[in-house]
């Protein structure tokens, strides 16, 4: 019920996320509708625009044309409307000297205003970088924040996992419970029915006794097995007939104590059988000098 609830909820998740992507992928057609229908009302429009053009370029086509041949006018040394006099009057000398005066007047006033925002743009830039100081420091803690998130729903998925093992392995122990428990009833009810027989006076089921001859046919197999394994410490189990493994040396200067053959066993050819009968031996040539 747990794993179907738990993946109740990650279908619910799902449909949410499809829900989702079907609601942004509706925008993004209505996006495009709108789109459509722009441009097809702004198709009535090509057609003028496009005349439009063709005129504009023709009068570009036109001022280049007029531009080079007024260049070439001008580039003429020898041309009678090069020059042209400019129309007006010279200022006299006061008037000059009160011009000036005025656009000092309207120097120092822009100067003024620029030491304003200079100092105005100080401010504002000391202001931002402690914003900005302050935003970075959100930064690395939004950045911890969000390890330590990951890390958290990790351990969670991980318990999560570990939980639902433990819970297939509590429903197989419950299993095996149950079907231990289902062997002792019967095993209760067989001896019940077997002390109720005896009070009877009646002999055992048969399976009864045959069960017990099984097991007594058993101790004396493990019995016999282990009388023939562990017969001597360096005796080996087979049916093979044994051979000698060590070897008392001849050299008298030694003490005649038994010592192993270890890699090198000696051979030991097999007894001649039934079928050497059937064997003829073979003739010696004698040898001729």
């Amino acid at each position: 019920i747990n794993i179907q609830e738990m993946m109740n909820r990650n279908g619910d998740i799902e449909i949410q996320v499809m829900d989702e992507k079907i609601r942004f992928l509706n925008l993004k057609l209505a996006e495009k509708k709108r789109q459509i229908e722009l441009s097809l009302k702004m198709l009535p429009m090509k057609n003028a625009l496009d005349a439009d053009l063709v005129v504009l370029q023709i009068q570009y086509s036109q001022c280049k044309d007029r531009i080079k041949s007024l260049e070439k006018r001008f580039a003429d040394p020898e041309g009678k409307n090069r020059k042209r006099a400019l129309e007006g009057k010279d200022p006299s000398l006061p008037e000059l000297f009160k011009k000036i005066e005025e656009l000092e007047i309207q120097l120092v006033q822009k100067e003024e205003k620029l030491l304003e925002k200079d100092f105005i743009y100080e401010q504002v830039s000391r202001l931002t970088d402690r914003l900005r100081t302050k935003t970075e420091n959100g930064k690395e803690d939004t950045l911890i924040l969000a390890k330590r998130m990951n890390e958290l729903q990790q351990k969670i998925k991980d318990k999560t996992q570990k939980m639902m093992a433990l819970i297939a392995e509590l429903s197989m122990k419950q299993a095996i419970t149950i079907k231990l428990q289902q062997e002792m009833r019967d095993k209760e009810q067989f001896l019940l029915t077997v002390s109720s027989r005896i009070e009877n006076g009646l002999p055992p089921p048969k399976e009864t006794e045959i069960e017990w001859m099984k097991v007594l046919r058993n101790e004396e197999m493990h019995k016999a097995a282990a009388e023939e394994q562990y017969a001597s410490p360096n005796s080996i189990y087979t049916t093979a007939e044994q051979r000698p493994n060590a070897y008392i040396p001849d050299n008298e200067n030694v003490l005649p104590l038994p010592r192993p053959y270890g890699a090198l066993a000696p051979f030991k050819p097999t007894e001649p059988g039934s079928n050497m009968r059937h064997i003829r031996k073979p003739i010696v040539k004698p040898i001729e000098i």
